[in-house]
C-alpha cells in the first residue's frame, strides 16, 4: 500500500499491483505496469489514467463496463480508480503524480 500524491496533496491510497492479473481485482485504486486495460467481466465503469515512467498523466479515460481501453504510445503505467474519482481529484493530463510508502 502506498499513497498517491499530486503537489504534496494526498489523493488516495494505492495498491501497487505486481502483475496485470491483480490490477483492479479488488475495485481499489491500483497502479500497474500494463499495456491492456479492459472492463470485460465487470458490471461497473471505472476511470483509467495512463502515466509515463515518471508518473506524469498522459491521458485520462472513462471505461464503461465490457470495454477495451486504448493505451497512448508512451504510457508505461495504468492508474485505475472507481468511476468519478479523477473528477473529484481534479486529475488532468500533465499532472505530475508521486508515490509515497
Amino acid at each position: 500500500m502506498a499513497w498517491l500524491l499530486r503537489c504534496g496533496e494526498v489523493l488516495a491510497s494505492v495498491d501497487v499491483a505486481g502483475d496485470r492479473a491483480s490490477a483492479g481485482a479488488s475495485g481499489a485504486v491500483t497502479l500497474a505496469r500494463s499495456h491492456v486495460v479492459h472492463s470485460f467481466g465487470s458490471q461497473r465503469a471505472f476511470d483509467v489514467a495512463y502515466l509515463d515512467d515518471r508518473l506524469v498523466v498522459l491521458a485520462i479515460r472513462h471505461l464503461a463496463a465490457r470495454r477495451l481501453g486504448v493505451r497512448p504510445r508512451r504510457a508505461e503505467l495504468v492508474l485505475r480508480a472507481e468511476s468519478g474519482a479523477f473528477e473529484r481529484w481534479s486529475l488532468r493530463p500533465g499532472d505530475q503524480l508521486e508515490l509515497k510508502q
